[in-house]
């Protein structure tokens, strides 16, 4: 099960659905609010998507699966492995980090909700998504990236802003985990950086490491031949176990 990226939704997988389809059954659910899935009245929370996740897995008969996520999907997987241990055969850290947001951070991100809610796009901050490489040789996925984050519900984008925001830390959680554990990140990731998917792969008792060359904060959307090449090579790996 893969979890999307903010502000996206499950859309973003496109690349994995299709190059993954012939290793293993991905499943790709929108989180709240976004693609088709409702919001709800619940408080902004990370728990309650991780919660959402268990219930999906519940309703597709599933007791253990392996649960990935980039960048807000990654704080989900997380949460999941907080709340929901026993559901998780795996993890998969793409392009995320385990530390809180800063003060600076989460009032930044109060900001984007409020920007939102009164009309304005997050197009300014596509750059930043990106890798260089994608910036200055990847015209048509920094079009479709630009058009999924236009694309985004503004409810959805605010409520999952708030809930990030008052993340916790999760480094405790991940020492915890006791099952194998995949860490990516792009090597241009200037959002959640090498620095940061270093820090959970010390913290992970299983868990190894890759660096995705000239990708950004958007290794699977940017680079999704070598993100798939990742994912496929752990799925395997974790067969022979």
């Amino acid at each position: 099960m893969l979890l999307h990226a903010f502000p996206f939704s499950s859309a973003m997988w496109l690349g994995q659905r299709e190059g993954l389809a012939s290793h293993c059954r991905v499943i790709t659910p929108d989180l709240r609010g976004f693609g088709g899935s409702r919001l709800g009245d619940d408080q902004p929370s990370l728990d309650a998507m991780a919660d959402d996740v268990a219930e999906l897995l519940d309703a597709e008969g599933i007791d253990r699966a392996v649960i990935g996520g980039q960048s807000m999907g990654g704080y989900v997987t997380m949460a999941l492995c907080r709340r929901h241990p026993d559901r998780v055969r795996a993890v998969i850290l793409a392009d995320t980090k385990a530390a809180p947001d800063t003060p600076e951070a989460a009032a930044n991100r109060e900001k984007t909700a409020q920007r939102v809610l009164s009309g304005e796009t997050l197009a300014d901050t596509v750059p930043n998504l990106v890798g260089s490489t994608t910036l200055t040789s990847r015209p048509m996925v920094l079009g479709r990236i630009r058009g999924l984050v236009q694309s985004a519900p503004p409810d959805a984008v605010a409520w999952a802003s708030r809930a990030m925001a008052t993340r916790p830390d999760s480094f405790d959680t991940l020492r915890s985990l006791r099952v194998p554990a995949l860490v990516l990140v792009g090597e241009e990731d200037r959002l959640t950086t090498p620095a940061d998917a270093e820090a959970m792969r010390d913290a992970l008792p299983t868990a190894h490491l890759e660096i995705l060359p000239k990708a950004g904060h958007l290794s699977a959307i940017e680079t999704p031949e070598s993100f798939n090449h990742s994912l496929t090579d752990f799925l395997t790996r974790l067969q022979q176990l």
